[in-house]
């Protein structure tokens, strides 16, 4: 019998036959070492968004009030022949045209190409959640303003090109790599709680039921990594990645940076070193387990995330930096159209005047990546020496990043997701039929695992030896 191949299937097919050319061409596959000194570069910038509820944040909510800054902070790095630029900023997402914006600005005010920028978010939930393409059909069906004040993004992210164009005048020079890592106590556990009969529980970021909290951690990665770029014996900049759902609470539109903002501000203050922060594949782990939404437990997951960054540091092994390889792999992850993803009923949904702005804006949501997704995302990986680290989009279950560390045993493997929010949650097969939250947030088919795996198998080859 002839199968019939779907127009995204096909779409898919052709990404993928091009993913060997699109490795080979970005700067940094595997040529001959380069000669030239690398350089380093860092930034800071307050990406503290407007208030008055012109920016909405993770759970929805209208962003009224500051507790405290945001930041952007990011590295340049200068081989010689490329500049390459990686960032981390205190948002909780960026997605589909926003996301594109501010990687096309940040390349062009580091003088490369935007398959050479990463843009991750830290994903914390008291911050902006910011989409272009939503925004605007929002406003094209309703004639009002929905979750993204688009003038002010455009400011925004002007700001955070000024700050790399201006740190390009203070590279340095960077010969050291320095790798570390250690387990991190009393933070994350698995949101996906099974109970006897196999049903899923949802353990959220904030849980005050003892019977969920007294589950096991389940299935995570405790450990976090450091990056460390110096210069002989002195420390440039420290990266930090670890996996968890970085909220702690904060419904009630309230800015800040929750405690990873607060350990990684708590580090640099006390070693002087710039130090960034990346959200890995954290799209099933959350702090529950030990968070009750109080602030003495934010205080604590802070003292606990601190204290796993400082045993990281202290674990550091340091070697010559090595040859800077860079590499991309487009991918298309496949749109839904079950349930609440169906085309039709988005439409309507946005057309309607009796439907409330949240469920207009939600159906804007599910479309505008859905017409997106001819454009494919782009994955990146930044190789130094035995160092990968990879970044991912949208909110990627930690099976993505054990199944990433897998797949290179002798490698020092670090993942930052969070990069492209527009596919929503990036889930394994398996957990469409488990049911949970997770899939239920995904506007990716269950053919994404095999694609977003596949993707990272090749990132990763890339690297491998002849």
């Amino acid at each position: 019998m002839k199968r019939e191949i779907s127009p995204a299937t096909m779409l898919r097919l052709i990404v993928e036959s091009l993913v060997l050319v699109a490795v080979l061409h970005c700067s940094g596959s595997r040529a001959a070492p380069q000669a030239a000194t690398v350089k380093l570069a860092t930034f800071r910038c307050d990406m503290t968004p407007p208030l008055e509820g012109r920016f909405f944040g993770g759970w929805g909510q209208p962003l009224t009030r500051l507790e405290d800054p945001l930041w952007a902070k990011g590295i340049v790095l200068d081989d010689g022949r490329n500049r390459y630029v990686v960032c981390a900023m205190d948002w909780c997402v960026l997605c589909n045209s926003a996301h594109l914006r501010f990687r096309r600005k940040l390349a062009a005010a580091a003088g490369t190409d935007a398959s050479r920028v990463a843009m991750q978010c830290v994903h914390q939930h008291t911050a902006p959640a910011a989409d272009d393409d939503t925004e605007r059909l929002v406003r094209q069906a309703t004639g009002a303003r929905g979750h993204t004040d688009l003038e002010a993004l455009d400011v925004l992210s002007d700001r955070l090109a000024a700050a790399v164009k201006e740190s390009i005048a203070h590279l340095q020079p960077v010969d050291r790599l320095g790798l570390g890592q250690a387990k991190v106590q009393g933070v994350a556990a698995t949101r996906r709680v099974r109970d006897k009969d196999g049903k899923i529980r949802v353990r959220w970021s904030s849980c005050e039921d003892p019977a969920l909290r007294a589950e096991p951690e389940g299935y995570i990665d405790p450990v976090l990594k450091t990056v460390t770029l110096a210069r002989s014996n002195t420390p440039l900049a420290r990266l930090h990645y670890y996996a968890t759902h970085p909220q702690t609470g904060g419904k009630e539109g309230w800015v800040g940076m929750d405690c990873v903002g607060h350990a990684r501000e708590e580090l640099e203050r006390q070693e002087h070193v710039p130090q960034l922060y990346f959200t890995g594949c954290a799209g099933d782990v959350t702090m529950g387990k030990y968070n009750d939404g109080s602030p003495r437990a934010r205080a604590e997951m802070a003292e606990r995330l601190l204290a796993g960054m400082k045993a990281s540091i202290t674990a550091t092994h340091f070697a010559p930096l090595g040859a800077i390889r860079w590499h991309v792999v487009p991918v298309v992850l496949p749109a839904r159209s079950d349930g609440k993803y169906e085309p039709a009923r988005n439409r309507a949904t946005l057309a309607s005047t009796k439907a409330s702005l949240a469920a207009r804006v939600g159906a804007a949501e599910n479309l505008a990546y859905r017409e997106r997704i001819a454009q494919p995302i782009e994955l990146s990986m930044l190789a130094i020496g035995e160092l990968r680290i990879l970044h991912l989009p949208g909110e990627p279950m930690v099976e993505f990043q054990l199944f990433a560390q897998r797949s290179a045993l002798r490698q020092f493997v670090a993942v930052a997701g969070y990069g492209d929010g527009g596919p929503g949650y990036l889930c394994t097969r398996e957990s469409y039929a488990q049911g949970g939250y997770e899939p239920t947030a995904s506007s990716v088919s269950p053919d994404g695992e095999e694609v977003l795996k596949s993707a990272i198998r090749r990132l990763l080859d890339a690297e491998q030896p002849d």
